[in-house]
């Protein structure tokens, strides 16, 4: 078998688990381009839509991320089973749903971030409007954290399968380092969602958009503890037989 990064490749062939999980990716990114907006016809309306892409091209990213997850995981397992089919069937699921809070929040964080640059799709008005922000960084919560625990499920069903499959020291290592990388989403995405129901909880009075807003802090935060645990991981890899 080839090998990539130290793992023996065993789905070369593509199953029909697999189109069906990459069509349903790149319809999602289809409803990320069409759904708030039609084709442009004078220059406005390009320059409006122009502004809109840095919105596209971070939703893009979080959604290649995961893809790339059941990419990897496909290629390196190979598996098609019941279980596999379910796991996998349930992040199409979730990533269908979870595509329209993405765009949602995801402008309008930018929104905040560029000064009002990037337009917002995420409207919030009268006095509900900041308890209308925690909810929409809760559902938002779910998805994110749901799609990661689909990939975590996907990784420690093959983990549980290593001696079926053959996996080797090395093998056993990455799929678990895969499986701790997606815990740590689901964990930053937990954290979120415990921190805004928190949030739900303090008087009227002490709300405002600042504070409403802290649950979205830790998703940047993983920029940091995903390199920090993988070269954790990395410094206990073991040697290749």
């Amino acid at each position: 078998m080839p090998r990539e990064d130290g793992f023996r490749l065993r789905g070369q062939q593509v199953t029909r688990l697999e189109t069906f999980v990459d069509a349903a990716f790149a319809f999602a990114l289809t409803l990320l381009v069409i759904f708030f907006e039609t084709l442009p016809t004078t220059y406005d309306e390009l320059r409006e839509a122009l502004r809109r892409v840095p919105t596209f091209i971070m939703c893009f990213v979080l959604l290649a991320m995961f893809w790339s997850a059941h990419n990897r995981w496909s290629r390196r397992f190979g598996l098609d089973d019941f279980a596999s089919t379910i796991w996998s069937l349930g992040l199409v699921l979730v990533m269908l749903v979870y595509v329209y809070p993405l765009r949602m929040v995801v402008s309008s964080g930018l929104w905040l971030a560029t000064g009002g640059f990037v337009p917002t799709e995420l409207v919030l008005t009268g006095a509900d409007a900041v308890y209308d922000l925690l909810w929409a960084f809760i559902i938002y919560g779910f998805g994110f954290g749901a799609m990661a625990l689909m990939i975590w499920l996907l990784n420690r069903h093959a983990l549980g399968r290593a001696a079926a499959l053959g996996l080797d020291a090395v093998e056993r290592h990455e799929a678990g380092t895969e499986a701790g990388i997606q815990a740590i989403l689901a964990g930053s995405a937990a954290l979120s969602i415990a921190a805004a129901f928190a949030l739900l909880a303090l008087p009227r009075e002490q709300f405002t958009y600042l504070i409403s807003g802290l649950p979205m802090f830790f998703y940047p935060l993983l920029g940091f503890a995903i390199p920090a645990y993988g070269a954790w991981r990395a410094r206990r890899r073991p040697e290749a037989a």
